[in-house]
């Protein structure tokens, strides 16, 4: 088994631009502006905008919205348009991202792996929408979103064919607490938002000596994405006294956090492979 390598995308820091980086299942843009600007963005599923700092306005044929900043909002399917209203970043996750004409877009990695990973799970079909659920933007104030009992530091949500862990901290992260694990089926995005952080990489060794590799330390600052292939042993740290925001993503929605009652608007969806609600964020179901 000759294991792929952990991948970190830089996002440049050119204002008034956008750049693209690519996993094997969804694509997460980094979009920037001074505050006098605006950038457009499609997708054939649902999108989730991250918005840190900057307000904007969203603009699609339907009308328009004004976002606050420290927001997290899930768009259906189609075009927009990103009308920043102050300067800063916003950050847009789907797993059908449509290519647009714009010379501002800077493509990291192509469109993913040179080859497809037979590992990584496949999205499959989207969860469909529960009776309850609205059909149009929906936004969420981080501040807002509960986090799990015991765990201050992580806060859920999904779409239809994705999910992200928020991951929010102040201070270094406890070296003596940690959490090394890995993904038998799922590529896991980790976006740094804020702050800087070591993503400690781990490769399960074979039984031929010739192909084990060193651990690796991979120092990423904010405004980055690192991309983990299945079965990698992984843990991220938080360094420095500030503030740190990471948001790992996954392709399709993670069931097990969903199961466990983490995911703040899983009663939204329903899963399609059991017909079932499943439960929000307080354990209670649709």
């Amino acid at each position: 088994m000759t294991y792929r390598t952990a991948s970190l995308c830089d996002f440049p820091p050119e204002t008034n631009k956008t750049s693209v980086a690519f996993a094997q299942n969804f694509t997460v843009e980094c979009l920037r502006s001074d505050g006098h600007s605006s950038h457009k963005i499609a997708s054939n599923h649902e999108t989730i905008l991250v918005v840190p700092e900057a307000a904007i306005t969203l603009v699609s044929s339907e009308g328009s919205i004004d976002i606050p900043k420290r927001s997290l909002v899930i768009i259906p399917d189609g075009q927009y348009d990103i009308v920043f209203l102050t300067a800063g970043r916003t950050f847009a996750l789907t797993t059908g991202r449509i290519k647009l004409e714009q010379s501002s877009t800077f493509e990291q990695d192509g469109s993913g792996p040179a080859q497809l990973d037979p590992r990584v799970k496949p999205i499959g079909k989207p969860f469909p929408k529960s009776e309850s659920a609205d059909g149009g933007i929906r936004v969420y104030s981080v501040d807002d979103i509960p986090h799990p009992s015991g765990n201050p530091r992580l806060k859920f949500l999904q779409t239809s064919t994705m999910s992200i862990n928020w991951v929010e901290y102040h201070g270094p992260r406890d070296r003596t607490k940690l959490s090394p694990h890995s993904h038998e089926y799922f590529e896991q995005g980790s976006l740094a938002i804020t702050g800087d952080f070591i993503h400690h990489i781990r490769t399960p060794w074979g039984p031929n000596a010739d192909r084990w590799r060193d651990d690796q330390h991979i120092t990423a600052p904010s405004d980055s994405l690192l991309v983990i292939p299945p079965e990698l042993t992984h843990t991220t740290e938080g360094v420095g006294n500030g503030h740190s925001v990471l948001v790992d993503v996954f392709a399709p929605p993670r069931k097990d956090f969903i199961s466990k009652g983490w995911m703040h608007n899983a009663a939204d969806y329903i899963d399609p492979s059991d017909n079932v609600v499943a439960a929000d964020s307080n354990g209670h179901k649709a």
